[in-house]
């Protein structure tokens, strides 16, 4: 059964800066910069099976994107491994989601932060499909975005930094008032760049093609589904999509921690028909995560 407790209201514990505390215990303070500036950078993780999977490759981007926003995380990537294995273990869950998260405190306010205490903290949580189940098995409904994702000189495009996500949340919503399961976005120079969480491929005579990371996030499970692509012999294209070739394309689907491998019915005016590959990819993707099959690997 889904929990729909608010997320401040549950029973459970959370790692915060260095123990597991009670979850309803798990608070910071309304003057936290983080809050109001949004210098925090947090990571989606899924655990199968009792394993988070990819767990330092998560542990390293939570890390390095720290740094980018010009803060350093008081812990090494190997206890940030081990806060998250903790946390899953405290709450006795085995198939879940994984929330790290690292920010500014309240110490200072204003533009400048420099003197704030930096916080870590991870939570874990039984979390199903990132969509409803009926709209995965037919397929979601994508509508076009009217924000975009900005143009790396002007933001820390490559992180997975809390601030990024604002436009993301408006489309979320505007699709969401617009009976669509997600928006389709952009980049600034109007090429076709990611869904509003999670990265996009298209099939076209059984090629896979996907928009250069060059200005979102090179996803996790976007190099794992081009590495399963590429076991099965199938020729993965990365390159410059523009929108007037989205009815050029006859599958597509959407890749992401919590999306994992979702087919795509519709962007748009284009309608696309989920078929073999992609069929292959979740399958393949489903396999791929569960700890003894990597195991035999």
């Amino acid at each position: 059964m889904v929990d729909t407790a608010p997320y401040h209201d549950r029973d459970g514990f959370v790692w915060f800066d260095g123990k597991l505390i009670a979850w309803r215990e798990a608070n910071i303070h309304v003057l936290s910069h983080a809050l109001h500036y949004a210098s925090a950078v947090f990571e989606g993780e899924r655990a199968y099976s009792g394993e988070i999977f990819e767990l330092t490759q998560h542990s390293q981007r939570l890390y390095d994107g720290a740094k980018v926003l010009d803060f350093t995380i008081p812990y090494s990537v190997a206890e940030i491994d081990e806060a998250c294995r903790d946390t899953i273990r405290a709450n006795n869950l085995t198939d879940c989601y994984v929330r790290p998260i690292a920010w500014r405190g309240s110490e200072q306010m204003g533009v400048s932060a420099q003197a704030t205490k930096i916080h870590l903290a991870v939570a874990a949580w039984d979390w199903g499909s990132y969509f409803p189940m009926e709209e995965r098995l037919k397929g979601l409904r994508l509508t076009m975005a009217k924000y975009r994702r900005p143009d790396p000189a002007t933001a820390p495009a490559k992180t997975k930094a809390a601030g990024l996500y604002m436009i993301c949340t408006i489309e979320k919503h505007r699709a969401e008032r617009a009976g669509y399961a997600d928006a389709l976005m952009l980049d600034w120079r109007g090429h076709v760049a990611e869904c509003t969480g999670a990265n996009i491929f298209f099939i076209k005579e059984g090629v896979l093609h996907t928009p250069t990371p060059d200005c979102f996030l090179d996803g996790i499970t976007r190099r794992t589904v081009i590495r399963l692509a590429g076991r099965r012999g199938l020729k993965v294209v990365e390159r410059t999509i523009l929108p007037e070739e989205l009815g050029s394309f006859s599958e597509c689907f959407v890749v992401g921690t919590a999306a994992e491998v979702t087919p795509v019915a519709e962007i748009a005016e284009h309608t696309y028909k989920p078929g073999k590959i992609c069929e292959t990819l979740i399958n393949d993707y489903t396999a791929a995560v569960q700890p003894k099959q990597r195991a035999a690997e």
